[in-house]
């Protein structure tokens, strides 16, 4: 079964400091887009993950999302006591060298508030939130937002074969169509031409008129373009049930389908096949834009 490129997974882990939460979004695209909207995530895992993303999700623009919320105790900024003190000392010292004495008969709620306000007095030290130790389990999680994307593409993928193939099958239902109208096309034709001599007053050989007939009638056939274009429309048919993700053939064929359905417009010479050609380019359309969303 196809799967659509359009999809969206989540999963979520519990880790000793926090939540970790995995979510990857994926659009339509020629190759395998992937963008990597994180900063926790090791750089020397990196490439390991584009090459699970790469190899899970086959093709498109991929958004990938790692986000982490700390546990409530571990949330509140720390002081760091060291840096503070440090911060202290050199106030002392500034106070002693200009002469100011006094420093200590100031308020020392009012001291303690503009050391607190100092360069990274209230950050505590930063660790890494994923870890060797607990990477199998944040690997463990990915695997699951890729599972969870896979099973939505494989949804959307079996609303689109259903679309798809119905506008394939309607094509086919139009060319069968053309068909009925065919014998009346070519006499239609033949009149035309015949009343266009009359018009002239004109009396041509009537063997030679009807060979010129026949050559003209063989250059409006449209029989070989019907026949091409059910062969294109089987061939698709085939390929969307048999080839694992099939997207950009499928295009391809389709663009096949679009040269016999214009032929057949551009020779047609009646309006009521020129009104089938019109549904079944109405038709291709829709394939073609469903095609670009198959995988």
């Amino acid at each position: 079964m196809i799967k659509s490129m359009t999809g969206y997974g989540k999963a979520e882990t519990l880790l000793e400091t926090g939540k970790i939460t995995v979510e990857v979004r994926s659009l339509n695209g020629k190759t395998a887009d992937i963008s990597i909207k994180t900063s926790i995530l090791p750089k020397d895992k990196e490439m390991s993950v584009r090459q699970k993303i790469a190899a899970e999700l086959t093709r498109g623009n991929i958004d990938f999302f790692i986000t982490f919320e700390p546990n409530a105790a571990d949330s509140a900024k720390k002081i760091n006591m060291a840096l503070a003190m440090e911060y202290y000392q050199q106030i002392c010292a500034l106070g002693k060298s200009i002469g100011a004495e006094g420093l200590g008969d100031h308020n020392p709620n009012d001291l303690i508030a503009t050391i607190l306000r100092m360069p990274e007095v209230m950050d505590a030290k930063k660790q890494d939130i994923i870890t060797e130790e607990n990477w199998p389990s944040v690997e463990k999680c990915i695997d699951e937002a890729l599972k969870n994307i896979n099973a939505f593409r494989a949804q959307e993928g079996e609303v689109l074969h259903r679309d798809v193939t119905s506008n394939v099958n309607r094509i086919l239902e139009y060319s069968a169509e053309i068909e009925t109208y065919e014998k009346e096309r070519v006499e239609a034709i033949r009149e035309k031409i015949l009343s266009r001599f009359a018009e002239l007053k004109a009396e041509p050989d009537q063997s030679r008129l009807e060979q010129e007939m026949i050559f003209y009638m063989e250059k409006l056939d449209i029989n070989e373009e019907r026949v091409r274009l059910r062969q294109h429309c089987r061939y698709f048919l085939d390929t969307i049930e048999n080839e694992p993700n099939p997207g950009k053939k499928l295009g391809f064929i389709a663009q096949e389908m679009g040269r016999e359905i214009n032929t057949t417009g551009s020779k047609a010479n009646h309006t009521e096949i020129q009104k089938i050609v019109v549904k079944m380019k109405d038709e291709l359309e829709k394939i073609k834009e469903q095609s670009l969303n198959i995988l």
